[in-house]
C-alpha cells in the first residue's frame, strides 16, 4: 500500500486551498491518510471550524483521487480544524490565537448587535470565542446576553487577581457593566477609561481561545489606540449602514486602521439594517429606507471585503433586548466570510 499512498498524496498535491492558493499537502492539511482493501481515507485539517469552502475542498479532492490514481476504492474524507494565528509568541493573552476589533465610525448602526451575532455564529461552529465589551460609557453586552445582573468571579493565581469571564451560550463575555451600576453613568476621563478597559483585557482568565472579538466604542478614541498599544490584533471589522451620514463615518474608522502608526488590516466591512422586507425575500419585496449598497460600494472603493448585508430584522431588535439571543441566520455565512479572511490574513502574514 505504500506506492499507492504515494500516488495518493501526488494526487493531492494538485487540490489547492482557494484561499491560501497552496496545495493541501504542502500546507499540512493532509492527516491520517489511510489505506484498506477497499477504503481510502483521510482527514483534512482545515484552518477554521466555520470554512465556508468544506465541500469544494472535499469534492475536488475526491475528483483528483479518481482521475488520478483510482476509482476502485471508496473514499471517506473526515474534517477537524485547527485555527490559525500570526501572533508570535505573544507576552499577553498567549492563550488567544486570533484578536478582532469590532468598529463603527458613528455610533447607533448596530456594532454590538453584530458582534454578539458574529460570536454566537463562529462558536455554533465549535469555535472557542470570547467577546469583550470595551465600549465603557456606553455597555450593552449585559442586556442584550441577558446577564446584566450577573457579576463574574475573581480569583487568585500566582499573587494576581484575574476576573473569569462569564459564560453563555458557550462564549466567554465581559463587560464593565457587569462590574458596575448599569443605571449609572461612567463619567471618567479619557485616561481611567483607557485603564479600564485594559484591565478587562489582560487581567482576565480568557483561556485558550480561537477568537476574542473587541466590541469598541463608535468613533476613534483612547480606547482604540490603547488596544493596538496593548495587544496584537489580527483584523478590525468596520460596521455601517447604507446612509451617508454612516459611510462618511466609516471611512475615518478604516483610515484610522489604516494609519502607519497603527496599521490593523481590515478583515472586512458589514452593512447592517441593509433594507427590510415584508413577506418573501426578493427584490419585489425589498425596501431600503436608509439607501441601497452604500456599504457594499464603500468596501469595492477602498478595496477592503466586503462581509455581507444584514436586513432590519424586528427578530433582532426583541431578542436583543429580551437578552435571548439565537442566532440569526444571515450571519452565519457573514461569519464564514470573516473567519475566511482571518485564515487569508495569518497565512499572507507567515508568509512575508
Amino acid at each position: 500500500m505504500t506506492a499507492l499512498k504515494k500516488k495518493v498524496l501526488a494526487a493531492l498535491r494538485r487540490v489547492e486551498d482557494p484561499d491560501l492558493k497552496k496545495d493541501l499537502v504542502s500546507l499540512g492539511m493532509i492527516d491520517q491518510l489511510h489505506i484498506d482493501q477497499t477504503t481510502i481515507s483521510f482527514t483534512i485539517i482545515l484552518t477554521t471550524p466555520a470554512c465556508p469552502l468544506q465541500e469544494m475542498i472535499k469534492q475536488a479532492c475526491i475528483q483528483a483521487i479518481r482521475d488520478q490514481v483510482t476509482d476502485d476504492f471508496e473514499i471517506v474524507i473526515t474534517f477537524t480544524s485547527k485555527v490559525t494565528s500570526r501572533r508570535s509568541k505573544p507576552s499577553i493573552l498567549p492563550g488567544v490565537k486570533n484578536i478582532i476589533a469590532i468598529a463603527s465610525g458613528k455610533g447607533g448602526v448596530g456594532k454590538s448587535t453584530i458582534a454578539t451575532h458574529l460570536a454566537l455564529a463562529l462558536s455554533s461552529h465549535g469555535a472557542a470565542v470570547g467577546l469583550l465589551d470595551a465600549d465603557i460609557f456606553g455597555p450593552s453586552i449585559p442586556i442584550m446576553w441577558g446577564c446584566e445582573t450577573t457579576k463574574p468571579t475573581v480569583v487568585k493565581e500566582e499573587g494576581k487577581h484575574l476576573i473569569i469571564p462569564i459564560n453563555r451560550h458557550n462564549v466567554k463575555l465581559l463587560s464593565i457593566g457587569f462590574l458596575s451600576n448599569m443605571q449609572e453613568a461612567i463619567v471618567w476621563r479619557g485616561p481611567m477609561a483607557s485603564a479600564a478597559f485594559k484591565q478587562l483585557l489582560q487581567d482576565a482568565d480568557w483561556g485558550a481561545l480561537d477568537y476574542l472579538l473587541i466590541d469598541l466604542p463608535p468613533g476613534t478614541s483612547d480606547i482604540h489606540l490603547t488596544l493596538v498599544q496593548t495587544v496584537s490584533i489580527t483584523g478590525a471589522v468596520v460596521v455601517t449602514t447604507p446612509q451617508k451620514i454612516a459611510l462618511i463615518d466609516a471611512i475615518k474608522a478604516i483610515a484610522m486602521f489604516q494609519k502607519e502608526q497603527i496599521q490593523v488590516p481590515i478583515l472586512g466591512l458589514i452593512e447592517n439594517m441593509s433594507y427590510f422586507h415584508t413577506g418573501k425575500e426578493d427584490e419585489t419585496n425589498l425596501h431600503y429606507i436608509f439607501g441601497k449598497d452604500g456599504g457594499k460600494r464603500l468596501a469595492e472603493k477602498a478595496s477592503i471585503p466586503f462581509l455581507g448585508q444584514i436586513p432590519l430584522l424586528p427578530t433582532i431588535c426583541w431578542q436583543g433586548d429580551l437578552g435571548t439571543i439565537p442566532t440569526i441566520i444571515h450571519f452565519k455565512k457573514i461569519a464564514e466570510m470573516l473567519a475566511q479572511q482571518v485564515a487569508i490574513q495569518n497565512a499572507t502574514f507567515n508568509l512575508i
